[in-house]
């Protein structure tokens, strides 16, 4: 297959989807989970879950990267915001993110803080060579996948001479989490859920490669099956779940061949490389602190980093505790298992990250739908 419309086509995800049906062993659960929230909009979007048996069940990850962000750093973010003659560059997303007081990025933009939406980190660099005047900070988050262009922006501002440009660095590593997730005490403290396989994420696999996965396969016994956002993506990735599992196999398969190498991008892994260096913790919202899990500027680069030149500090800020997004990003509730869900928060007014993201789970319940009813929307192209 060649054309996107391809993997949206009714029959070829109605044949898979009743492949796993006929192969899926009765009296047996399959907990998958999605580590990527774009992967759970598109089970939602599609209506994938309807077209599966009931013991599939899939299990709602961390991946999502405005979600996954503690308050702390917002409140870190807002306070540069209020700084005298600074502009705070961020990603859409994050400014509609509650802080400790539910004071957003965005509502302080309408008190008439310099806070600036920018469709891309190269925006920023922009924004700085047109005002000498003042401090530009880059809000940076995200995974892998955001992390390369954080780094030729740093790369770019160093060759320009920008002595006005920064990034509050808040990219995070996936390994990192999935191990979280598998093995941390703290995870055990919140309450455990069973993981008998990972869909692997697409885009940040696009960067890393399926490599760094075989080290789950192999000593947690926990098969990985990277796929694409199509609904036939899924659903193929499902199947080979279920078939290693059915076969007592654990191992990483990659569904997504046409985008997903072995070794992925190297040229943007050395990118990467260069700029940016392991902090020994760094904390997530559901998952508290976890170790080599986040990324900041080597010291050689250390002009760039807005912690070193605005001296931000490490603080704890306690979660709105009627929120269940933690939990959410965690796998152990369902967005509806929230009493805010649908009523106090909505995206239009988030309490929580996962609504607010359009990769949150929370986001994806409320739009496609899953307040008890779901549809198939595959589209049946011959």
């Amino acid at each position: 297959m060649k054309y996107v419309d391809e993997y949206r086509n009714r029959h070829r995800v109605k044949q898979t989807t009743d492949r796993i049906v006929a192969e899926a062993q009765p009296g047996r659960t399959y907990n998958i989970m999605e580590f990527c929230g774009g992967h759970t909009h598109a089970i939602f979007r599609y209506g994938i879950q309807d077209l599966l048996p009931d013991q599939v069940r899939f299990i709602h990850g961390p991946g999502c990267p405005v979600c996954v962000l503690p308050v702390s750093r917002i409140d870190n973010a807002a306070a540069l915001a209020r700084k005298k003659d600074l502009i705070l560059c961020s990603y859409g997303d994050m400014l509609r993110v509650p802080g400790s007081k539910g004071v957003s990025l965005q509502k302080m933009k309408s008190c008439g803080s310099d806070v600036r939406m920018v469709y891309s980190c190269m925006e920023s660099l922009k924004i700085a060579r047109e005002n000498p005047n003042k401090q530009v900070v880059f809000f940076a988050i995200g995974f892998e996948t955001t992390t390369p262009p954080t780094a030729m922006a740093v790369l770019q501002a160093k060759k320009q001479g920008l002595k006005n440009f920064s990034v509050f660095c808040n990219h995070v590593l996936t390994p990192a989490a999935i191990q979280n997730i598998l093995e941390s005490p703290d995870m055990r403290d919140y309450g455990t859920v069973p993981l008998d396989g990972f869909i692997g994420p697409a885009h940040v696999s696009a960067v890393i490669g399926s490599r760094p996965y075989e080290y789950f396969a192999r000593e947690y016994q926990r098969p990985v099956a990277i796929a694409g956002f199509e609904p036939l993506d899924i659903a193929q990735a499902v199947l080979m779940l279920v078939r290693q599992l059915n076969a007592g196999e654990a191992k990483v398969e990659n569904q997504y061949t046409r985008v997903v190498t072995r070794e992925g991008n190297r040229k943007a892994q050395a990118l990467v490389a260069e700029i940016f260096e392991l902090r020994k913790s760094f904390e997530w919202r559901g998952l508290g602190f976890v170790p080599y899990s986040g990324l900041q500027l080597k010291k050689r680069y250390a002009e760039f980093d807005a912690e070193r030149r605005f001296e931000i500090p490490q603080i704890r800020v306690s979660e709105n505790t009627a929120c269940q997004c933690g939990a959410v990003l965690r796998g152990l509730k369902k967005p509806r298992d929230c009493s805010l869900f649908a009523k106090a928060c909505t995206p239009e007014n988030p309490v929580g990250s996962c609504m607010v993201s359009s990769e949150g789970a929370c986001a994806a319940y409320y739009t496609f739908g899953r307040l008890g009813r779901g549809a198939l929307k595959v589209k049946s192209r011959e």
